[in-house]
């Protein structure tokens, strides 16, 4: 018999889950003191919180029957993730509760804000009678752009379609036929930018995706755009937004998130074109009963040793395996990473050869990490054991090879990436005493140590083309630590690998891109 412990307010349809169960003896203890926790806890298979409960190291380390903790939501700031992780107790979420939820408050957003609808309600319970101040525009046969194509979005593209809006959509895993099978245009940020009527962002907040949406962004887009933003405060830069309100490019916004929460006396909120809520997202009834019942079965799924797609961190490893592999983990995910981001287009298929001593281990948890690398570059909170789920989601095919040749090397890992408008390749290795290395990039041989800013430039093997590049980086106040050449034939095409000292921007690439000999630049960050 299982003893589930739940220490927060859970809603009844995900404790029946639990209660019905044979094997599960279902505990409800709320409002524990820190002191009530730790012996609670010592008798517990598994812990169920939301965000109440601080799941600490002491808790953990008290839990010594602990086999998982679940959190009925999607957050997880409040359990000691590296002190489970240490314990092998697995640690799972719920993020797809609220999908619908999400989906259904954007688009009712979207209604809001095309027709009016708060401000005219405002008006007249104030005793006016405006019609003529709040004339709205339709949805039928209006563009909408989504930024982030994921569950979220792929929900608000049905919605949209069934009011006769054309929707055109953003996401760098979108392939053709995915698009072609939900009935939305694929198109490029800068598309998507242009041309929609209304655009509304649905990706996470990542280094890349944040201020995704700027003063530059607005500048391009149609004179009277709405915008829309049920994500994750940050990702419109809100400065931006208020100035493009002010200048009439922009005739309104839609906002249920926030770069601080709460906004408190915000700008925007002067502006009667913007309306707002308090993060509603995933304020419904059904959202909170979902990410019970989900995570509830996850817990089950755990303790009866059956499969199980949420955790958010590492499943447990033999510790004779862990310790083979451990050297590897960097490499893997610098591969992954460093791959990705030398792709242009949707990522549809990703192949994993281990050759050389790695072909005779179970390397599963290598290609894993592996992922988490790859798709950690468009989402975050990705790690180790979500990240195949999310592979798997996005349509995204994962083969993993073994070989016994190795080209020379005692161990090697190559990992070809394929997107709707090509492939790449990049294979890696340890050496004794200098750590990870990149030792072929698609047919070219380098030695290429895989941290840092990184410059990889495609070019003609002709007198002056490396000069070039140097020049432009120097002019720009660019420091060049390290720089690899590797090429097949004299005179024919040939790549640079270059460390440099800081992060490159747009328009110093382009600058490189311009030269005559320059075939193609990629900045990567790893």
């Amino acid at each position: 018999m299982f003893r589930v412990l739940i220490t927060d307010p859970l809603s009844e349809q995900g404790i029946e889950k639990l209660q019905e169960a044979s094997d599960v003896e279902v505990v409800q203890k709320t409002n524990l003191t820190p002191a009530e926790l730790l012996t609670e806890v010592a008798e517990a298979d598994a812990l169920i919180v939301r965000s109440q409960t601080q799941v600490t190291a002491e808790v953990i380390e008290a839990g010594s029957r602990l086999k998982a903790i679940g959190r009925a939501g999607v957050g997880v700031d409040n359990i000691d993730i590296p002190a489970a992780t240490a314990r092998g107790i697995l640690v799972v979420n719920a993020p797809d509760g609220n999908t619908i939820s999400t989906a259904e408050h954007t688009f009712a957003m979207l209604i809001s804000l095309a027709r009016n609808i708060p401000q005219g309600y405002k008006s007249t319970i104030q005793g006016e009678w405006k019609r003529k101040a709040f004339v709205g525009v339709e949805l039928n046969n209006k563009k909408l752009g989504i930024v982030g194509l994921g569950r979220i979005g792929s929900e608000l593209a049905s919605r949209a379609q069934a009011f006769h809006m054309k929707v055109i959509a953003f996401d760098p895993y979108l392939t053709e036929e995915r698009a072609k099978k939900m009935g939305v245009h694929k198109a490029s940020l800068e598309e998507v930018i242009q041309e929609a009527d209304f655009i509304t962002v649905h990706t996470p907040l990542t280094k890349e995706t944040r201020h995704l949406i700027d003063e530059a962004a607005f500048a391009k887009m149609k004179e009277g755009v709405r915008i829309l933003n049920c994500a994750r405060g940050g990702i419109i830069s809100e400065q931006a937004l208020y100035d493009a309100i002010q200048s009439g490019k922009v005739a309104g916004a839609a906002l249920d998130v926030f770069e601080t929460e709460p906004p408190g006396e915000h700008p925007l909120f002067t502006l009667p074109q913007v309306i707002a809520t308090p993060h509603l997202g995933a304020s419904t009834r059904e959202a909170q009963e979902n990410v019970a019942i989900d995570v509830s079965e996850e817990i089950l799924h755990i303790l009866r040793d059956e499969p199980f797609k949420n955790a958010v961190n590492l499943p447990s490893i033999p510790a004779e395996l862990q310790e083979k592999l451990r050297p590897y983990q960097t490499l893997a995910e610098k591969l992954g990473s460093f791959a990705v981001q030398t792709t242009e287009g949707a990522l549809e298929e990703i192949t994993v050869t281990y050759s050389g001593e790695l072909a005779e281990l179970d390397t599963a948890p290598l290609t894993r990490i592996i992922l988490k690398g790859a798709i950690s570059h468009y989402l975050s909170d990705v790690n180790d054991v979500s990240a195949p789920h999310l592979a798997k989601e996005r349509g995204i095919r994962v083969t993993e090879q073994k070989v016994s040749r190795s080209h020379g090397f005692t161990h090697l890992i190559h990992v070809g990436m394929k997107t709707d408008n090509g492939e790449t390749a990049v294979s890696g290795t340890l050496l004794n005493g200098l750590g990870s290395r990149i030792v072929k990039i698609n047919d070219y041989s380098v030695d290429v140590q895989p941290e840092g800013h990184l410059l990889l430039v495609q070019h003609h093997d002709r007198p002056g083309a490396i000069g070039q590049v140097g020049s432009i980086l120097g002019d720009q106040g660019v420091n060049i630590a390290t720089m690899q050449v590797g090429r097949k034939d004299v005179g024919g095409h040939a790549i640079m690998m270059l460390h440099v000292d800081k992060q490159m921007s747009e328009e110093l690439l382009k600058r490189l891109k311009d030269l005559e000999e320059i075939d193609d630049v990629k900045a990567i960050d790893l």
